[in-house]
Formats: structure tokens, sequence, C-alpha cells
């Protein structure tokens, strides 16, 4: 049974991408909620018919006071029957329709809703380009991935538990006052009309202050989260102090945010109790009087009395349920401000494959500044041969990185174009330029997987050899069998830590190269490739590097200039253009800034001065 409810809606359903979701509320939900449709008209429904079973049990029970006024005997030979179905309605129906609408809201919609949010979300950002990451806490957009959905979920859940139930048990209570007396429903009314001003007040202050909470906690989670992520740094620069610090002005300005929303839930609950006592000696002191004046029954008495000390219970509910409802949304309204952020670097409508032939790249007047004036590229023209392996120097903020980065399309050109083998990599799709491409990066983060799983993200279908292969090249093989986590996995199969902070930065390192040999992609941007190697390991690697290279266009980044010494061309950047370019031998003859490099070396590296 449970199953059958929780397969009815799949949250992994095919749905059309969009580069722009909906940037307001209601619409950003409708969108969300299309495979839910038809389940949520027959939760409403449920909902509705549920609420009219207590109004109808109500009513009953001021009928059976009435019926109660005559003789015994008599009263079970005219109703016996009746008495006898509607308490088989209430042991047998009752309970089945109850339970339809619980499985209907907890089993089919909840955990399935958020599921669906969280997965789409994930999805959208994981779209979004590196800029877009560089410009926010991962902490504070992974805080939003998570509490978006169940917000999400909680505003359903209080829509058909609440919302919808409550407005149907409103309606019914007027109809059965009013069909008791018409009279009746004078005080209700009166106490609605109140009680909507009181709704009114508290709902327009608490979406926005539940907004505010909700950003102040997703900033809390982001610097803790930044702490967390950069502990060497803290505690190599003995900053715990100055963290908590950091972190207290955050979690403060959370209390803040929060005791504004709980004042607000104060005044709500003051308020409600003066209301709710009018509602009660209005309806029933109205009720009694009728009575007195032989205008109504004594059924209708209890029944009146039975309906408003039922609404007392729930009007404080259905205020906490408003309350929660708008309070989430509040959450949901902040979350998407990441969530629903469009894609800023997407693919071309038309985008098809890279058909990668030989390896020629072209840079074609590329130029990108960040969108400052200066900085990054500046009008680079530029063509790479087919496996011609290519060194770049220059100093810090020469535009060396942009080049990369544009290369892989981390970003989009100012203007210009990068082609490769003719094809514009804008536009063809970013998964396969970058499965075209292999990259050692100076920053050899791991992901907080085994070594093993870090390996196959080079290649995913790689076999066990082929993963051993690659590691023993790299010269990572011997000391990945020495490996133990705390789990007590052990070898392949020991994980890295977040980031790889388990193993030193040469470990890292040659995992990295190890990965990239297993990827044995086409092209190879080689970014300080051996810069976190001890001497001994480097040589070692050396080797393996050049093998590497072989047939491969490569652009190799080095500010130990011996390592690119040997490429067929070095090109020296300076304020994003090439100012040189040829061999090792033709640009220290030629004397310009790479001879002044070369020449201000210290074993083997750049002059800090030059250099950075």
């Amino acid at each position: 049974m449970f199953r059958f409810f929780e397969n009815l809606v799949d949250p992994y359903c095919d749905y059309p991408e969009s580069n722009h979701p909906p940037s307001r509320l209601w619409p950003f939900l409708r969108a969300y909620s299309k495979p839910f449709e038809k389940i949520f008209v027959l939760t409403a429904l449920m909902s509705v018919i549920v609420a009219a079973v207590e109004i109808g049990l109500i009513y009953y029970m001021g009928r059976v006071v009435d019926l109660l006024s005559g003789e015994p005997t008599q009263v079970w030979q005219d109703h016996g029957t009746e008495f006898l179905l509607v308490a088989g309605f209430v042991l047998l129906l009752r309970p089945v329709l109850q339970l339809l609408d619980v499985l209907l809201l907890n089993n089919a919609i909840l955990p399935n809703f958020g599921t669906l949010i969280r997965w789409r979300s994930h999805k959208h950002v994981l779209r979004q380009s590196v800029s877009w990451f560089e410009n926010d806490f991962a902490g504070r957009i992974a805080n939003r991935i998570m509490q978006t959905p169940p917000a999400a979920g909680e505003v359903v859940f209080q829509v058909f538990d609440a919302i919808t139930f409550s407005l149907a048990y409103l309606v019914g209570a007027a109809i059965l006052l009013m069909a008791s007396d018409p009279r009746l429903l004078l005080p209700l009314l009166a106490w609605f009309v109140l009680y909507g001003f009181l709704v009114r007040w508290t709902v327009e202050r608490v979406g926005p202050a539940s907004q505010a909470a909700s950003d102040a906690r997703s900033t809390v989670t982001g610097r803790v989260v930044d702490s967390y992520s950069n502990i060497h740094s803290v505690k190599m620069f003995a900053h715990d102090s100055r963290e908590l610090s950091y972190a207290k002005e955050a979690i403060e300005k959370t209390r803040e945010t929060f005791q504004v929303e709980m004042r607000i839930f104060t005044v709500m609950d003051g308020v409600l109790v003066v209301l709710n006592g009018l509602l009660i000696v209005g309806v029933v002191g109205w009720a009694m009087y009728l009575w007195m004046q032989g205008a109504a029954s004594a059924g209708v008495v209890a029944a009146a009395t039975a309906l408003t000390l039922r609404l007392n219970a729930m009007t404080g509910w259905i205020m906490w349920a408003l309350t929660s409802f708008f309070r989430q949304l509040g959450v949901v309204a902040e979350g998407m401000e990441t969530i629903a952020q469009p894609i800023d670097l997407a693919d071309a409508a038309d985008a098809a494959p890279l058909e990668l032939r030989q390896g020629e790249i072209s840079l074609c007047d590329l130029s990108h500044h960040y969108g400052r004036e200066s900085g990054g590229l500046d009008r680079m023209t530029l063509t790479i041969q087919p496996g011609e392996k290519v060194g770049l120097i220059g100093r810090s903020g020469a535009g060396k990185s942009t080049l990369v980065k544009l290369l892989l399309r981390f970003y989009d050109p100012d203007s210009g174009q990068i082609l490769i083998d003719g094809q514009d990599i804008c536009a063809v799709t970013q998964d396969s330029l970058r499965r075209q491409i292999g990259m050692v990066q100076q920053d050899s983060a791991l992901l907080h997987r085994s070594v093993r799983e870090n390996l196959l993200y080079g290649r995913p279908d790689a076999s066990e050899s082929e993963i051993v292969a690659a590691a023993k090249q790299a010269e990572a093989h011997d000391f990945v069998l020495d490996l133990e986590d705390p789990q007590g996995r052990r070898g392949y199969d020991a994980h890295v830590g977040e980031r790889g902070v388990k193993l030193s930065g040469g470990q890292r390192q040659r995992i990295t190269l190890a990965r990239v040999i297993l990827k044995d992609a086409p092209i190879l941007l080689l970014d300080e490739a051996t810069s976190a190697l001890d001497s001994e390991v480097e040589a070692a690697i050396q080797e393996t590097l050049y093998g590497m290279m072989e047939g491969k266009t490569v652009i190799a980044i080095a500010h130990r200039l011996s390592t690119i010494a040997q490429m067929d061309r070095i090109l020296v950047l300076d304020q994003g253009r090439i100012v040189e370019e040829g061999r090792h031998e033709d640009l220290l003859r030629a004397e310009g800034l790479y001879a002044q490099f070369w020449a201000r070396q210290s074993g083997g590296f750049l002059n800090a001065e030059v250099a950075e």
C-alpha cells in the first residue's frame, strides 16, 4: 500500500530544462508542482471531504442530544438502525477516508515533492559557471539547496493539511449554524472578520521576517563552512578567536532576526486568546439565549457549543499553520536567490558536440577582462599547431590562467574567438569540449571520496588494471597501497578527506596526474603540474609528463622555467599580450623579458619581484 502511493509521482521524471527559471515565487512553485497537479487536486478534495465529515459528526451529536430527550426504549426502536449505521460509518468508512487523505499527503506528496525540488535545484546549480560559484560561499549555496525543499514541502503540507481543511471546516460551520438558526451565524461572522484582520497583520510581517531570518541562517552556514574548509590557515595563523568573532557577528544577526519573528507570534497568540473568548461567549451565549426563548433546541445549543470549542482549539493551529505557511514561503523565496538564478554561461541552442580531428587551437583577437577595464587578456591572436607543445610564462596577472579558463570555457571572452579545429568553442557543448581536454592544476584538490573514485573521474569506464597502470605512471601506486582511513578502508578504497586534506601536497598532485593520464585527452593543459613535488619525485615524473605529451597539443604554465625549456615554443605574456615567443635558446639570445626571468631564477623559479 505504501509503495503504491510513494510511486504515484516520479521525482526524477524528465522535464524541460530552462536557463531562465521563474524568478517570482508562485510561478517558481507552479513550475516545480506540474508533476503533482492531479495528486494536488485529489488531496484538496479529500481535505474537504474530511472536514465535511467532522462537521457532519458535530451536527449529528446535536441531533443525538435532541433524540435522547424521548423515552429510551422508543428512541432505540425508532432510531436504532440509524445509530448502528452511523456507528459503522465512524468505525469503518471515516478511518478509510482519513487514511486516504494522510496517504496522499504524507506518502505521495511530501517525500517526492522535496526530493524533486532538491534534485532539480542541484541539477540547475551544477550547470552554473565557475565564476558563478566564485561569487558566493559554497556553504551558503549548499544550505539553500538543502533548506528550500523541506520548506516547500511544508508549504504544500500546510495548504492541504490546514488551509484547505480549515476553510472547508469554517464554511461547514457557517452552514451548520445557519441551518440551526440563521441568527447564530452573526457572532461567527463578526469573529471571522476580526480573525481575518489578525491573520493579515501576522502574514504581512512574518513573511519578510522569515526571509530575513533564513538569509541570516544561510550566512552563518557560509561563514562556518568557510572556516572549516580553510582550517589549516585558521590554525596556522592562530586565528581561532578571529573566526569566532566572524561567526558571532552572523550568529547574532540570526538571533536578532529570529527575535523579530517570535515577537510577531507572541502578539498573535495574545490577540487570538481574546478573539476566541469572544467566539465562545458570542456563539454559545447566543445559542443559550435562543434556547431560553424557546427558539432553539438543546441539541442546537450542544452542537453550537461543540462547534465553537472545536474552532477554539483549531484557531491556534490554523494561525500557526498560516504563519508556518508564509514563513516557509520566506525560506523558499530566500532559497530562490540561489536556485532560481539564470544560467550565466549556457550552451547555444544549436550547440553540437566538439569534433576533434587534429587538435589545432586558434585564438582570434581574444580579450577578457573580468568585467574590468584592464587585466586578463587583451586582443590576443595565436595559433597552436596540432601536437605542438607550448609553454606559457609571465608575471602574476599577465593572463596565463585567464587563457586556460577561457580554453575550458569557464568564462566567455569579452570579444574574439577560440577555435579548436576550426570550431568556435562557444558554439559546441561545454561537456564535449572539456572531455577533450586534460587539465593538471597547481591546486590539486580532490573529492572527499576514495582514491579509486577520484581516479575514475578521469575515465569512469576504466578497468582496475588501467587505474593501477595510471597510478604507477604517476609514481602514486606505492603510497596508495599504504593508505588507510579512520574507517579502516585501505589502498585504493581509502578516502582522502575533503579536498584531499589527508594526503600531502605531492601525493595529491600525483593522484591528479594519474587521473589525467587515465583520461588520455588529446589536448593537455598543465598549470604548474609539478609544483608540489619534491626534486626526486619530480625527476621521476618528468619523463612521465613528456610521455603524456606525446601526440597531444599541450599548453603548460610554469614558473619553474626548466620544466618548459624543452617545449616546441615558449610564449611570454605581459599585460594580457604575447610580448615574446620562440624556443628557449632563441629567447635567451634575444635578451628580452624571458632572458631576464631566466637570469634571475633561484633554484629554477622566477624571481618573486619579477614573476609576482
